[in-house]
C-alpha cells in the first residue's frame, strides 16, 4: 500500500474524541489507532505492505518520530509484523480471525447474543419456499437422466425469465438469458469477461460493497460517481463528465432502491444514462435485484433500464431471487445481446460449470404458478414493517442521525451525526449490535460519516438495536470504543 494512499484513508476518519478530562491522545497513539481501524474494517488488507516511516511521515505531514513510535505500537498490539530489509506488514494477533471485506452473514449459532444489521436479507416466504421446493421435486425427475450441466441455464427457466420481460413491453428471447449463480455470480461473470486487470469501471458512489470488493479483486480501477443528495438518484452531470474523460470500459449501477441509499432512479435518468454509455462506449451492467422491492403502494415504477436498450448492446441486466424471494435461493441471471450471452457462457465453463438444477427448477415453479408475486407480497409486507419498526427506533434513540426513508428496498443509509461509521461498528461489537461502516460503500475512504441499516429486524429486537447502538456512540465519544483497550476481534 502506497504513502499517498494510506494517508487518503486515514485521512478519511474522523478525529478520535477527546476521552474523560478533555484530553487528546498522542499522536502517535491516534495513528495507530487510525491503522488498526482499517486492517479491523478490512479496508488494509492483511498482510499488505506499509510504507516505509519516511514516505508515510512526509504523506501525513508529521514527524518520522511520530511514524516510527505508531509502527512500533502496532507491532506491540500484533497488528504489524517487520523484518530487517524486507519492511513491514500488516497482520493480526494471534488467534483471531482474519477480518472479512465483505459483508459475509453472521453464523446463525452467533445469533443468540448479537443483533446482526450487517447483512440486508430477510427469512424465506413460507410456505412459498416449502411449496416451491416441493413443485420442484415433483419436476425433477426428466433432468436426473441428463448429465445435469446446464451453463446457461435449464432452457424452462430462461424462456420464463425471458418471457417476464416481454410481458413488461421489452422483447426478449431465451438466447438472450443466461441464468448464474445469484447476482453476484452474474457480476462476476461479467467483469472477467469485458474488464481485465486494470480495466476502469465506474460505480456510483456509495454504491453495494461487496461488489465493489469484487472488482477490486479482479484488478478493476474504480471510478467513483457521486450520487445526488437523499434520494435524489444520479447526478446525470457527473455521470456524462465521467463517461467521456475516464472512458471506462464498463459501468455498474443499481436504478432501483439503490443498495445502499435507497434512491430510485427516475425514467428520464435512465434514459440519459442509457444514452450516455452508449456514447461513450461504454458497457452498462444494471443490477435489478431489488426492483420488486417496493415498499409503498403508490409508488409509480419507471420503465426498466433496459427498454431504452432492447436488444441488450449497452445494457447488460443482472436480476436475482436473493432480494426479492430469499437469500439461500443462489438464483440469479443476465439478460444481454445473444452473441454476450454466448461468450459469457463460453467463459464460464472455466470457473463455475452452471447453477444448480433444482434451484432452477423451484424458481421455474414459482414464476410458472404464480407463487412468485404472492411470495414478493410477503416479503414486502416484511420489509415494510421492519423499516418503520426501524426508523421510529433510530428517531428515538439517536434523533441526531440524519437520513431520508426510502420507499423501497432493503436499506436506510444514515450520517451519525459527527460520529465515525467505522469506530462505531468497531463499538457496536461491545454491545452486541453489528452494523457495516460506510467506508464500505465507497472508494477510498469515503462516507466515514456514514453507517448502512437493514430492514431485517422488526418490534423489540429493532427497539433493542437502536437502544445499543446509541450505546456505542456513547462509547466512541467516551474514547473506549477503539483504542488500545478494544477487542481484538471484528466481523465484518
Amino acid at each position: 500500500m502506497g504513502a499517498a494512499q494510506l494517508a487518503r484513508q486515514l485521512r478519511s476518519q474522523q478525529a478520535r474524541p477527546t476521552g474523560p478530562g478533555g484530553r487528546k491522545p498522542p499522536a502517535y497513539r491516534a495513528l495507530a489507532d487510525g491503522v488498526r481501524l482499517l486492517v479491523l474494517e478490512g479496508r488494509v488488507p492483511v498482510a499488505a505492505r506499509l510504507p516505509a516511516e519516511r514516505e508515510l511521515a512526509l504523506a501525513l505531514s508529521v514527524s518520522r518520530t511520530t511514524v516510527a513510535a505508531a509502527y512500533e505500537a502496532l507491532r506491540a498490539e500484533g497488528f504489524l509484523e517487520s523484518r530487517r530489509g524486507a519492511g513491514s506488514w500488516t497482520a493480526v494477533p494471534a488467534g483471531n480471525p482474519l477480518p472479512a471485506r465483505g459483508l459475509e452473514p453472521l453464523p446463525p449459532e452467533s445469533l443468540g447474543s448479537m443483533i446482526d444489521l450487517g447483512c440486508a436479507a430477510l427469512p424465506a416466504p413460507e410456505p412459498w419456499l416449502t411449496r416451491a421446493v416441493q413443485g420442484a421435486l415433483e419436476e425433477l425427475p426428466p433432468y436426473a437422466h441428463t448429465h445435469g450441466d446446464y451453463p446457461a441455464g435449464l432452457p424452462a427457466l430462461r424462456r420464463m425469465i425471458a418471457d417476464r420481460y416481454t410481458a413488461l413491453g421489452i422483447p426478449t428471447m431465451p438466447e438472450q438469458i443466461m441464468v448464474t449463480t445469484g447476482a453476484m455470480g452474474a457480476i462476476d461473470a461479467i467483469c472477467h469477461l469485458f474488464a481485465g486487470r486494470g480495466e476502469r469501471i465506474a460505480v456510483e458512489s456509495p454504491s453495494y460493497a461487496n461488489i465493489l470488493q469484487l472488482m477490486r479483486e479482479a484488478g478493476a480501477r474504480l471510478v467513483p460517481v457521486a450520487m445526488e443528495e437523499g434520494l435524489g438518484g444520479w447526478d446525470m452531470n457527473r455521470w456524462r463528465q465521467v463517461l467521456r474523460d475516464a472512458a471506462p470500459r464498463l459501468a455498474y449501477v443499481v436504478a432501483d432502491f439503490h443498495n445502499p441509499t435507497g434512491a430510485l432512479a427516475d425514467e428520464q435518468q435512465r434514459r440519459d444514462l442509457v444514452e450516455a454509455a452508449r456514447s461513450a462506449g461504454t458497457v452498462l451492467v444494471v443490477d435489478e435485484t431489488m426492483n420488486e422491492l417496493r415498499l409503498d403502494a403508490d409508488i409509480d415504477m419507471p420503465r426498466r433500464v433496459c427498454a431504452f436498450d432492447p436488444a441488450g448492446s449497452t445494457v447488460l441486466t443482472v436480476g436475482s431471487a436473493s432480494k426479492a424471494f430469499w437469500a439461500g435461493m443462489r438464483i440469479g441471471w443476465v439478460r444481454a445481446a445473444p452473441d454476450v450471452i454466448r461468450s459469457l457462457v463460453a467463459a464460464r465453463a472455466y470457473a463455475d460449470m452452471g447453477t444448480p438444477v433444482l434451484e432452477q427448477l423451484a424458481i421455474n415453479w414459482l414464476m410458472g404458478t404464480g407463487g412468485w408475486e404472492q411470495a414478493v407480497e410477503v416479503r414486502r409486507s416484511q420489509a415494510r414493517e421492519n423499516r418503520d419498526a426501524l426508523v421510529t427506533a433510530v428517531r428515538r434513540e439517536l434523533p441526531d442521525w440524519e437520513f431520508t426513508v426510502p420507499r423501497g428496498g432493503l436499506t436506510l443509509w444514515v450520517r451519525t451525526g459527527g460520529i465515525s461509521g467505522s469506530r462505531l461498528a468497531v463499538a457496536g461489537e461491545r454491545v452486541g449490535v453489528r452494523v457495516p461502516s460506510g467506508p464500505r460503500f465507497g472508494v477510498d475512504g469515503a462516507f466515514e460519516g456514514y453507517v448502512r441499516l437493514p430492514f431485517t429486524v422488526s418490534g423489540p429486537v429493532a427497539d433493542e438495536a437502536a437502544v445499543r447502538l446509541a450505546a456505542a456512540v456513547d462509547l466512541v465519544r467516551s474514547g473506549a470504543g477503539v483504542g488500545a483497550d478494544a477487542p481484538r476481534s471484528f466481523v465484518a
